[in-house]
């Protein structure tokens, strides 16, 4: 009998795995990746990618692990979920701003990993 893990898991579960899955979007996203390239990358299909990104808890550690490498190589977990990556705080400037800029040689400096 197929079980929906969204069904099975608690919702604590639930609420991990959309926070693991938004800090992973975003991530991917301040480091201006598509997500067929990182799905691509990771050996997963692009469907799989959507799914992690979403916090769906179905989708197998292993299967986390290689997306996250994908993206950022050398990243681990704790790093994803600590936020100190500069490619974060590059996005959250590009998000803050409301016209189309260079960015400054600072800013690219911080993206320098």
């Amino acid at each position: 009998m197929k079980i929906t893990q969204s069904v099975a898991a608690s919702s604590a579960v639930l609420a991990e795995t959309q926070r693991l899955g938004h800090a992973i979007a975003r991530r991917r996203i301040a480091r201006r990746v598509q997500q067929r390239d990182a799905a691509v990358r990771a050996g997963l299909s692009r469907n799989t990618a959507y799914r992690l990104e979403n916090g769906d808890p179905g989708v197998a550690i292993g299967q986390w692990l290689r997306y996250l490498e994908a993206i950022a190589p050398g990243l681990t977990l704790l790093d994803l979920l600590s936020e100190t990556d500069p490619s974060l705080k590059a996005q959250a400037a590009r998000e803050r701003t409301q016209r189309v800029r260079n960015l400054s040689s600072e800013e690219l400096g911080d993206l320098d990993f």
